[in-house]
């Protein structure tokens, strides 16, 4: 078991993607991309060769796809976490990715990503971190204006619409969507990140990430006749916002429902909801995701906020080669931020704490490979732990919100408030 518990290399150099692989990357791509019709706008990049830096949105693995189309055939390095390695460290080094353990703060990552643009190639980075939960913008971190300026390149961006619609986070079932579309712009010429400020960047980074998938569907009037299109939908909206109850909403079919006061919601083809009986609080989604979040951040603010003591089973990612069994504990994410302590399986104990000033956002996941339920992502620089709670009354949608913001409240009361839409 020595070998299994090995530690990922996460300083190795970056691998310029092999000649034969790059055929290849494309030809997987492109069955996709055309099956959803997908429509790249350009914007001025005529001309635009690497190296660059470009700042991709993240619903959907489609987002991968439309990237290898939009910049071929030129090489790129992808920013990938340390789980889309597992089984394949091998190939996915060959095709250009570096690891990354998400929501860390890696050095190694910025030297990487410097020699990417020594090598005159394209790095490519999905700075939300995480699928969006609704298909609207997640926080982006503060360092991004600064990195842009270290690095020196031109910056594009590639925002994507109709990934999110087509295959959500609480749902990956293809709809069919299409067409998709997406806008590949030239944010920032080398002259122009010199004579720019990092809060410049990362104020027109804001503005150019702003997307709501939604909105983009009803919009252009893109319908969605899959008949379980509302399965799921409830990971997300974890709370009734009839009666207020928390963690009893359900869904089947074309169906949202609270299982304490009995309330249904119909998801039509358009994704708007409306109230089978009765008001119809929300028809929108993100508002809906949006007002869970406002009723959160009042708990922070009174400082109620706490998931209570949450048996756990956490599984240990060391390196790319699979989960290992750490073994059973608790979790406990409160105003002091994320404890998780438990006893391995050779009774010795573990523990990670992850105070909140440590941690801006988080990463979760529902059904985790349709089978292992849902679970928070906590990592070091040397390890991922995957953090399942059981048998009990939770939602880690709450506790990703939470995390967001207890963050913000922290930088509130230390007089350094993030400014919207950064961390």
């Amino acid at each position: 078991m020595k070998q299994e518990w090995e530690r990922f290399d996460m300083k190795a150099p970056p691998v310029r993607t092999k000649w034969y692989l790059r055929p290849l990357t494309l030809a997987l791509s492109l069955p996709d991309t055309w099956k959803h019709r997908t429509r790249i706008t350009r914007i001025g990049t005529e001309g635009l060769k690497p190296p660059y830096v470009m700042l991709c949105n993240h619903n959907a693995f489609l987002d991968f796809k439309v990237a290898t189309r939009a910049i071929y055939p030129h090489r790129a390095n992808y920013v990938v976490a340390i789980d889309g390695f597992i089984g394949r460290e091998k190939l996915l080094r060959d095709v250009g990715c570096i690891c990354k353990r998400k929501f860390t703060n890696d050095l190694s990552l910025i030297r990487q990503l410097k020699q990417v643009i020594q090598n005159g190639d394209v790095a490519m980075i999905y700075p939300e971190a995480r699928y969006s939960l609704c298909g609207t913008t997640a926080v982006l971190p503060a360092s991004l204006g600064k990195l842009c300026k270290l690095l020196g390149a031109p910056v594009v961006t590639l925002i994507c619409h109709g990934h999110h619609v087509n295959s959500p986070f609480w749902n990956l079932h293809d709809r069919g969507v299409k067409p998709t579309e997406a806008e590949l712009r030239l944010l920032y010429t080398p002259e122009e990140l010199k004579n720019a400020s990092a809060d410049e960047i990362n104020d027109k980074l804001v503005e150019t990430f702003r997307y709501d998938d939604f909105a983009w569907q009803k919009a252009r009037g893109i319908r969605t006749p899959y008949e379980g299109r509302a399965e799921g939908l409830h990971k997300v909206l974890y709370q009734c916002p009839a009666c207020g109850t928390e963690f009893r909403m359900a869904s089947k079919g074309t169906k949202l429902f609270c299982t304490a006061c009995g309330k249904h919601w119909t998801m039509s083809e358009l994704s708007e909801l409306s109230a089978d009986q009765g008001e119809t609080e929300f028809s929108h989604i993100p508002d809906w995701y949006e007002w869970e979040r406002a009723n959160v951040r009042r708990e922070v603010e009174a400082g109620t906020y706490s998931s209570g003591e949450l048996p756990v089973t956490v599984d240990s990612l060391p390196n790319a080669r699979r989960f290992l069994r750490l073994g059973e504990g608790v979790m406990v994410h409160d105003m002091n931020g994320f404890t998780v302590r438990g006893t391995d399986l050779d009774g010795d104990p573990f523990e990670m704490l992850k105070p909140v000033p440590s941690l801006y956002s988080c990463h979760i996941e529902y059904e985790y490979l349709g089978k292992h339920g849902d679970c928070v992502d906590l990592n070091t620089l040397e390890d991922t732990w995957y953090i399942y709670p059981h048998d009990c009354a939770f939602s880690v949608t709450k506790m990703a919100l939470a995390t967001e913001e207890l963050y913000y409240a922290h930088r509130r009361a230390i007089g350094r408030p993030c400014k919207p839409g950064l961390a």
